[in-house]
């Protein structure tokens, strides 16, 4: 694809947030699986909802855009996912192992508040203000998780701590 207009860096950045948002619905299982605290387990359930109306989000803005969400792969959540599957296969403390997933949501977290802004200012330029209403609302969601993994970081963090 040709860079020749901020629509096309957009629609090329829509598409890799629609690759990092179906990479994430397939790793927030494990990480659900994975925890013992019922808090960071319930959040990762609540969080795979929201990543599901992300998606059908970003569904309906290809379709308005006559585009396909489809024909790139975010390689830097790809990463991010490899490193929080790399934490996922250590043999560590529950508590230990619950802080370290916190650690890896939030970089996934941040990969998607960095890209949801970029694309949302990107729609406001271009006048598309339908489109940044929708990519707003889920930049919104992605800060709120951001912010409920720091305070559940509060605690189990000490846990693991106390767990040395």
């Amino acid at each position: 694809m040709e860079m020749e207009s901020l629509r096309d860096l957009f629609i090329d950045e829509l598409k890799d947030l629609y690759s990092a948002e179906n990479q994430i619905l397939k790793a927030l299982p494990k990480m659900i699986k994975k925890a013992s605290s019922k808090e960071l387990k319930s959040g990762f359930e609540q969080h795979l909802k929201e990543t599901q109306g992300h998606v059908e989000r970003l569904e309906k803005i290809f379709k308005e855009l006559d585009e396909s969400p489809r024909g790139k792969k975010c390689k830097g959540m790809e990463g991010v996912i490899a490193d929080g599957k790399e934490l996922m296969e250590e043999d560590a403390e529950p508590e230990v192992m619950d802080a370290g997933l916190i650690g890896a949501a939030q970089h996934v977290e941040h990969y998607e508040i960095a890209g949801y802004g970029c694309v949302r200012t990107y729609a406001e330029l271009m006048g598309e203000s339908n489109f940044a209403s929708l990519l707003q609302k889920t930049l919104d969601e992605e800060k709120a998780t951001d912010e409920k993994l720091t305070k559940l970081a509060q605690n189990i963090n000490v846990e693991a701590e106390k767990a040395a």
